[in-house]
C-alpha cells in the first residue's frame, strides 16, 4: 500500500489540495486539530480567480445560484472591475464554513481520509518520506507518508517543526469581527472611514450582520483568545455611536495588519500553503483565493510525483510560481491597508489614487491584481497572448492535461497524462487549467513542453513476434 501525502489542515486550502491530489491519484490524509468544524464564518466569498478554480472542478455550481457584482474597492476607493472583459469583484455572501463543508465533501467522495482532533506535535523528514507525530484521541501516534503539506492557517505548527523562515512586518493595528443577530445594521460593504477608524457592516441573511471595527491608536496585543464582545461593541460605539452592547453575538474574532511570508515554500518533503504560507491584512478577501490557487498549482504537480511521472524539476516550480503570486498580494494589502485605516493624513494619497483609478490602463491594472486574473506564469518561450495564463473556461473535471488541435499522434505517449480534443487553437493546457505551449498552426515545441510538464512519454508497448519470428531456427 503506497504511503499518503499528508496534508495537515481541513480549511479551504487543505481540503481543496485534497481534492486535488486525490483527482490526479495519489491517496491522502488530512489531520485536523479540531475536533469538529468550527461553523465560524470568517471569509464571505471569494475572488474571481478562485471561483474560475472552483469551476474547473464543477465546485462552483454545488454553491447553488451565487452573487457577484463588478463593484469592489481599492483600500476603500470605490473601483469597477468590469473594465476586465467578464470579470467582477468576487462572489459574496457565502460564509467560509459554507466553503469548508462543501470541500470536504467532495475531497471524501474523491477518497481522501479526514481525521478531526488530531493535531500534529512532531515531524521527521528524510530522503524516502515524512514521519508526523500526533496528538489524537487515543493518545499519542505516528503518520507515514510521502511528503506533508502545510496548511494549517497563520498560526501554522508545522511551519515550525519543519523549519521554514517566516519574514515580515509585525501588526501594527487590530481590528475586531463579529457576526450580530437582530440589529439591522447599517450596509457599509467597503468600509467607512470615520473619525478615529473604520467600521464596515453587511447583511449575512436570517436577519445576521457581519461587522468589522478598525480603532486607530488602540495598542496592538498579541492574542491567543478571542475578544470579549463589551470590548468590541466598545469600539463600535466609540466609532459609530451606536450601542450594541445589549445584541445577540454568534461569534466574536480579532485580526491584524501583520505580513509575512515563508521565504521558501518547499523543504524537502514538507510543503506549505495557503496563510501557512502568507499572512496579511484582509483587504479585497483576497487571502483565502490565494490559498487556493495553491493548492489548484500544488495538487497535479505533486500527485505527479508521488505517481512517478513528474519530470524532475516539476515541483520546484511549485515555489518559483506562487512565491511572486503571493509577494504581490502581501505589497497590494500593505498598500491598501495604509490607504483605508490611516489618518487624515493620507487623504492627499487618497485623492490622487482616486483619479488614477478612473484611468482604464491603471483600473485594469487593479482589477487583474486584485482579482487575481493578471496571473501569468513563466512556462517557456513564446510570445502567444494566453502562455503562462489560465485558459478562460477551461472545463477540467481530472487532474489530466489537455492538448487541442493537433494531431493526436503528437500527444499519444502521454495519453495517460494528456486527454486530446482535435478541433480548437493549438494549446496545451496543464492540469490546473494554464496554458503551457501555444502553437501557430503547427506543433512545433510541443514535444518540449509535454515532457517539461508532464514528464517522458510512456515506452511503446512492444509489438508482437509474427508466426514466421516464432518458428525455431
Amino acid at each position: 500500500m503506497s504511503r499518503p501525502v499528508i496534508v495537515v489542515g481541513a480549511g479551504p486550502v487543505g481540503l481543496l489540495l485534497a481534492g486535488e491530489l486525490r483527482l490526479g491519484g495519489a491517496d491522502v490524509l488530512v489531520l485536523e486539530r479540531a475536533p469538529r468544524p468550527s461553523g465560524e464564518s470568517r471569509g464571505l466569498g471569494f475572488t474571481a480567480r478562485a471561483a474560475e478554480v472552483f469551476a474547473q472542478r464543477g465546485l462552483l455550481r454545488r454553491f447553488g445560484d451565487v452573487e457577484t457584482s463588478p463593484q469592489g474597492h481599492f483600500g476603500g476607493i470605490p473601483m469597477d472591475y468590469s473594465v476586465l472583459e467578464g470579470s467582477h469583484f468576487g462572489v459574496r455572501g457565502i460564509p467560509q464554513d459554507r466553503t469548508e463543508r462543501l470541500l470536504e465533501r467532495w475531497a471524501v467522495e474523491l477518497g481522501a481520509r479526514v481525521l478531526r482532533g488530531h493535531e500534529v506535535v512532531g515531524l521527521h523528514q528524510d530522503a524516502d518520506g515524512v514521519v508526523a507525530a500526533v496528538a489524537g484521541p487515543d493518545g499519542r501516534v505516528e503518520f507515514e507518508g510521502s511528503h506533508l503539506v502545510a496548511a494549517d492557517g497563520g498560526r501554522s505548527t508545522v511551519r515550525g517543526l519543519a523549519g521554514f523562515d517566516f519574514p515580515g512586518t509585525p501588526a501594527s493595528r487590530e481590528m475586531y469581527l463579529a457576526d450580530v443577530v437582530g440589529r439591522g445594521i447599517k450596509p457599509r460593504f467597503i468600509g467607512e472611514r470615520v473619525p478615529g477608524g473604520m467600521v464596515m457592516s453587511a447583511p449575512l441573511g436570517g436577519g445576521v450582520d457581519r461587522i468589522i471595527v478598525c480603532e486607530r491608536g488602540t495598542p496592538h496585543r498579541e492574542r491567543r483568545t478571542a475578544p470579549g464582545w463589551s470590548e468590541v461593541a466598545d469600539a463600535w460605539q466609540r466609532l459609530t455611536g451606536e450601542s450594541l452592547h445589549d445584541a445577540e453575538v454568534r461569534w466574536v474574532s480579532a485580526f491584524t495588519d501583520a505580513t509575512r511570508q515563508v521565504t521558501e515554500y518547499r523543504r524537502g518533503r514538507v510543503l506549505i500553503a495557503g496563510d501557512a504560507a502568507h499572512t496579511h491584512l484582509p483587504a479585497g478577501g483576497q487571502g483565502l483565493s490565494l490559498g487556493v490557487q495553491d493548492a489548484a498549482n500544488l495538487g497535479w504537480k505533486l500527485a505527479a510525483v508521488v505517481r512517478g511521472w513528474a519530470p524532475p524539476d516539476l515541483l520546484d516550480t511549485y515555489h518559483a510560481e506562487r512565491h511572486p503570486v503571493g509577494a504581490r498580494v502581501l505589497r497590494n494589502t500593505r498598500a491598501q491597508g495604509h490607504l483605508y485605516l490611516s489618518g487624515e493624513e493620507v487623504e492627499p494619497l487618497r485623492s490622487v489614487v482616486a483619479e488614477l483609478i478612473e484611468i482604464p490602463e491603471v483600473g485594469r491594472h487593479l482589477s487583474g491584481m486584485v482579482s487575481g486574473l493578471d496571473v501569468r506564469y513563466d512556462v517557456g518561450p513564446g510570445d502567444h497572448p494566453l502562455l503562462g495564463r489560465r485558459l478562460p473556461g477551461a472545463d477540467l473535471p481530472t487532474a489530466r492535461g489537455l492538448a487541442t488541435g493537433v494531431p493526436a499522434g503528437a500527444v499519444a505517449g502521454w495519453a495517460d497524462r494528456v486527454d486530446h480534443r482535435p478541433g480548437g487553437p493549438p494549446l496545451l493546457v496543464r492540469p490546473d487549467g494554464y496554458v503551457a505551449w501555444a502553437g501557430d498552426g503547427a506543433a512545433d515545441g510541443l514535444d518540449t513542453a509535454l515532457r517539461r510538464w508532464f514528464g517522458a512519454p510512456a515506452p511503446t508497448p512492444a509489438a508482437a513476434p509474427t508466426e514466421t519470428e516464432r518458428q525455431p531456427a
